[in-house]
């Protein structure tokens, strides 16, 4: 079918599209996703962030909650001490995302075996083309 028949043009598809991969960039990041799941049991500290997330620089984790942040997934909080006591927390979107990355493990490890042997089995096909 042609682009006439349709009444859908590539711009109008792209347009749409592109702030839906923008966000999905932003949730399926590698840090993203293992910062929400650290927050998902309440308030959390810097430091415990950096802590719990194993290979995460200071700058990376700082960009990445800024992110987040903006985004509208976490909230900072700063609490009027000496020194400043910073926790982040996930907002209600987030917590809904979160849900969802919960499935997506439950089902990651309800098919690890399977996608394992179906790799091997490629692999092995591979090898004898």
């Amino acid at each position: 079918m042609s682009q006439g028949n349709t009444g859908v043009t590539a711009q109008v598809v792209n347009a749409h599209a592109c702030p839906v991969r923008e966000v999905l960039d932003r949730v399926s990041g590698k840090w993203s996703v293992q910062i929400l799941v650290a927050a998902a049991q309440g308030p959390i500290r810097f430091t415990e962030l950096e802590r719990s997330i194993e290979g995460i620089s200071r700058r990376m984790l700082t960009l990445t909650l800024r992110n987040l942040e903006r985004d509208g997934l976490v909230t900072r909080t700063v609490h009027p001490t000496v020194p400043p006591k910073v926790e982040y927390e996930l907002t209600p979107v987030a917590e809904e995302l979160h849900k969802t990355l919960q499935q997506l493990t439950d089902w990651a490890e309800r098919n690890r075996v399977y996608v394992a042997e179906a790799r091997a089995a490629y692999d092995e096909r591979r090898e004898t083309d």
